[in-house]
């Protein structure tokens, strides 16, 4: 155990001294935050699962300096070195994201991480998280990682990003079951954070791996005044402002190959405090007709004022 809670520490201190004061374009009045899984971004061959291809590589950093975004949560990222690559080949095309944090979880070979161009004033990842199942210890494979960011001074933001359980099938027990497990655990995270202040700017990002109507996303989302709101982007080519015909726009953002099937499972939840910041208009994910050589899943990306607008009625989803 201490080895490891070294080994996380040196990791920590290799991203900070690697940081440079890089002022994003958008840092006065807005910000851009994006979620991507990368498919299993490894610089290496590790047992079953091969290197990421220099061609995957590329479409990889093409897509990110797509989105300019200021914050990116990476789920699938093969550890420190593999962020550190990544980091390396943005910065050589001109995206340049001086913060990171990386959160790994029980899982050796793929972990969590976030880029950004702000700040990184409080880091409150959790590594080592469990629950029990059917009377069995189960540990989180890719662990929630948790920041506070200034986009502008005196803006705080609160950003969780997870990787819930595949729906690939678990020889220890039902997946959606553990994953079920891993939301209640998610959402007692955004439970504490909201009572300690119930105006926090709160975002909620990641690959949670299940659809809108499911045990795990409705635990998530909660109910009432604490709710999460889903911002549910769709493709910025065929963006409508009819809420109805919005509702059938393209928003899937992986393709499961066992299933031949196209679905949602990658968000952006937003608290009531960080609603009536954010631009619904600017938030989009890209249609590239090339996605599927970066990765199996879609980024998915939206705009937020710094303006601190604070908490008011929202609904916790725009659409049915």
């Amino acid at each position: 155990m201490e080895g490891s809670q070294s080994r996380r520490s040196c990791a920590r201190l290799a991203l900070c001294a690697l940081a440079l004061m890089v002022l994003p374009a958008s840092a006065e009045d807005a910000f851009r935050a994006a979620t991507f899984n990368l498919e299993n971004y490894l610089i290496a061959p590790i047992g079953t699962r091969p290197a990421k291809s220099p061609e995957s590589r590329v479409a990889v950093r093409n897509s990110i300096g797509s989105l300019n975004a200021d914050i990116v949560a990476l789920q699938e990222i093969g550890g420190l070195a593999a962020l550190e690559t990544l980091r390396s080949d943005l910065a050589a095309a001109g995206h340049r994201y001086p913060y990171a944090e990386l959160a790994a979880g029980h899982d050796p070979h793929i972990a969590v991480a976030l880029l950004s161009r702000f700040p990184l004033v409080a880091r409150r990842s959790h590594t080592n998280e469990s629950f029990l199942l059917f009377g069995k210890r189960f540990h989180v494979s890719r662990g929630f990682l948790e920041v506070d960011l200034e986009p502008r001074p005196g803006y705080r933001l609160t950003v969780l990003c997870a990787h819930l359980k595949s729906r690939r099938v678990s020889p220890e027990a039902d997946e959606s079951s553990i994953r079920e497990q891993e939301a209640i655990l998610l959402r007692g995270k955004i439970d504490r954070i909201l009572a300690a202040n119930p105006k926090a700017n709160l975002l909620v990002m990641g690959d949670l791996n299940d659809h809108k109507d499911s045990k795990p996303i409705r635990t998530i989302l909660g109910r009432g005044n604490t709710a999460m709101i889903d911002t549910r982007p769709t493709e910025r080519s065929s963006m409508t402002g009819d809420p109805r015909r919005t509702l059938r726009q393209p928003a899937w953002t992986h393709f499961y190959a066992k299933e031949d099937s196209y679905s949602r499972v990658d968000y952006i939840l937003i608290s009531r405090g960080l609603y009536h910041e954010w631009i619904q208009s600017k938030s989009w994910i890209p249609a590239d007709p090339d996605w599927g050589l970066a990765s199996d899943h879609r980024p998915v990306t939206a705009l937020f004022s710094t303006n601190d607008r604070g908490p008011g009625s929202s609904p916790t989803s725009l659409r049915p």
